[in-house]
């Protein structure tokens, strides 16, 4: 008897456990009298008495335009937060922001950060399959076709089955570039919505839920940008190690120069690493203009130290300066020039291109 009972019970517990739908646990729980209550009325003091002097301590600030007054009861869900996540290096986001953006600021010189953002976004629709209703570049505006997303919702616990939801969206996307072009804002607006349930359809939502939609694509295209710009970096460090090949040649001024076959975001980087190798100190760098400021002290702890302190004395101890430039889409150039950057002469150069050319070809370079 008391097995039974215990059994009976267990399954009761179960079965109220059940009874919660998504809806409850999105909700206040308690009952909601509180809708019923009325505003009271002002004290009314007589015109031939002195009126109290009442707190405003306590007061409910007044609601503005904006607000959703029909958010109460069982509408006003209690769930945490939507927030928008600036995962990507050089984003943020504005406090007390009610719209779903967020800032980008320009890090990569390699393309305009506009171009950056869309062609990001392009391939976030593009490997989830959705479509473009209509973009255009110069208004900086985009529309998707639907989203169509399915998902199993949970039918009363007495059924023991569950049923699917599908629910589909379409977003408009803004991009608000400043006029210097280093810094833009991201927003996203749901425009549509429509979710079916076997014979139901919901068309309208509650602003809040519209924002947490809002924030949950924008939060996707965001961690998408972030994961491209990982993935580019890690081809790039590899790239970076990878040897390259080097010839002699000519600068655009006309200078001997030592001419590297890639770019020169992968040649500045590679530079830092080969100039360790062959015992060159960087005391100082500008990146813009392609300077690097280094010091050899003419140790023959160095593999190719006996080099420099032949009798011939191809480099003497002391400070030098290395110029790196652009020579075309997929070439760099490579000028030593002493510590007044004067360019070294052709003899010097060819002197020292087989060892530089045998580092700068080596591959796996400690970073």
């Amino acid at each position: 008897m008391n097995r039974t009972l215990a059994i009976v019970s267990s399954m009761v517990v179960i079965a109220l456990a059940g009874c919660s739908s998504q809806t409850d646990r999105k909700t206040a729980s308690g009952t909601y009298k509180y809708l019923e209550t009325k505003e009271q009325n002002k004290v009314q003091v007589p015109a031939d008495l002195d009126a109290p002097t009442f707190s405003r301590e306590f007061a409910v600030p007044e609601l503005d335009d904006s607000v959703d007054e029909s958010l109460v009861g069982k509408k006003l869900l209690v769930q945490s937060p939507a927030l928008v996540l600036p995962l990507v290096t050089g984003s943020h986001v504005e406090e007390g922001k009610s719209t779903a953006t967020i800032w980008f600021d320009q890090v990569d010189d390699s393309q305009p950060l506009s171009q950056a953002v869309w062609n990001s976004l392009l391939s976030f629709l593009d490997e989830q399959g959705i479509g473009v209703d209509f973009f255009d570049p110069e208004q900086q505006v985009l529309n998707t076709d639907w989203m169509i997303i399915k998902k199993e919702v949970d039918s009363p616990w007495y059924k023991w089955t569950s049923t699917e939801s599908e629910v589909g969206r379409r977003f408009e996307f803004v991009l608000d570039v400043k006029p210097h072009g280093r810094s833009a804002a991201l927003s996203v607006d749901l425009k549509d919505y429509m979710a079916t349930t076997g014979d139901d359809v919901v068309a309208e939502i509650s602003s809040m839920q519209e924002r947490r939609e809002e924030v949950d694509v924008l939060n996707q295209v965001i961690g998408h940008y972030e994961y491209q710009i990982q993935l580019q970096e890690t081809r790039r460090i590899a790239r970076i190690r990878q040897g390259l090949n080097t010839e002699m040649g000519f600068n655009d001024d006309g200078n001997p120069a030592f001419m590297v076959d890639a770019q020169y975001d992968v040649v500045w980087p590679r530079m830092l690493l080969v100039l360790r190798k062959l015992g060159f100190d960087v005391k100082d760098l500008d990146k813009s203009n392609g300077l690097l400021f280094v010091s050899y002290n003419g140790s023959d702890t160095g593999w190719w130290g006996g080099l420099f302190s032949s009798d011939n004395e191809l480099l003497e101890k002391g400070d030098y300066r290395l110029k790196v430039s652009r020579a075309g889409e997929k070439r760099s150039s490579v000028t030593f020039m002493n510590n007044e950057s004067e360019p070294f002469e052709a003899n010097q150069v060819s002197d020292l291109y087989g060892a530089f050319a045998e580092v700068m070809s080596e591959d796996n370079l400690d970073i």
